[in-house]
């Protein structure tokens, strides 16, 4: 049995994100910074996308459709 150390990426538009240390173990606080960055992130739907090597990514995805 082998154990492999995941890191955590999030994305958005195919932008990789920092991830502050101090903010690592908090996704709500986490997406607060992140929205500071990109405001639609606000609205936007955190998808988990898996795993990609070493590498566990969750990816913001904005909402699409129409307005009403």
């Amino acid at each position: 049995m082998q154990i492999n150390q995941l890191t955590r990426a999030y994305r958005y538009d195919g932008i990789d994100l920092p991830i502050p240390p101090h903010l690592a173990g908090d996704p709500q606080a986490l997406r607060a910074y992140h929205a500071t960055l990109y405001p639609a992130i606000l609205n936007a739907e955190a998808i988990d996308v898996g795993v990609a090597g070493t590498v566990h990514v969750t990816e913001y995805r904005r909402a699409v459709g129409t307005k009403g």
